[in-house]
């Protein structure tokens, strides 16, 4: 079967950075509702459409295609005085945007003089990626998938 609007597709993925340092990859295969539903980037859906099972696509997504550029205003430094508990870098914490009420995920980036850099951007934000997919799996979505807008079973998501 051929990747069309409303299969669910299942893949196996590796993201490289523009060094060629491996970024990511899937240990176990993910899967998306392919047709626009913003399951995986519009590029890479673009690239898998037409696709069977065994294919592999390779695209370079540019930050605007992928994970953003760096906002400089979810970038804060805080008093460590404030955080809930000993600070280290590479730990996260959740914060309420008060414009929007949506959870952002913050890292710490660096801790010294008594404060600590938190980012909220993704981590990958602001690099150029090479995703390269190779589909394990094509099978026709179900109605309840199409109305819920996501795969649903193994890979895909569970309710």
């Amino acid at each position: 079967m051929q990747i069309v609007k409303n299969s669910v597709v299942t893949i196996h993925y590796e993201m490289y950075d523009a060094d060629n340092t491996l970024l990511d990859k899937t240990e176990e295969p993910i899967a998306y509702l392919h047709g626009g539903y913003d399951g995986i980037f519009p590029l890479v859906e673009e690239a898998l459409h037409g696709k069977a099972v065994g294919e592999s696509i390779t695209v370079t997504l540019t930050p605007d295609d992928a994970f953003g550029e760096p906002e400089e205003e979810l970038v804060r430094v805080e008093p460590l005085d404030v955080l809930p508990e000993e600070v280290e870098v590479g730990m996260m914490f959740e914060a309420d945007d008060p414009e929007t009420g949506d959870v952002i995920l913050f890292r710490v980036t660096d801790v010294a003089d008594g404060k600590a850099v938190l980012d909220g951007n993704h981590p990958l934000a602001g690099l150029t990626i090479r995703f390269q997919a190779t589909v394990a799996e094509v099978r026709p979505a179900t109605p309840d998938e199409i109305t819920h807008g996501h795969a649903h079973g193994e890979h895909g998501h569970h309710h």
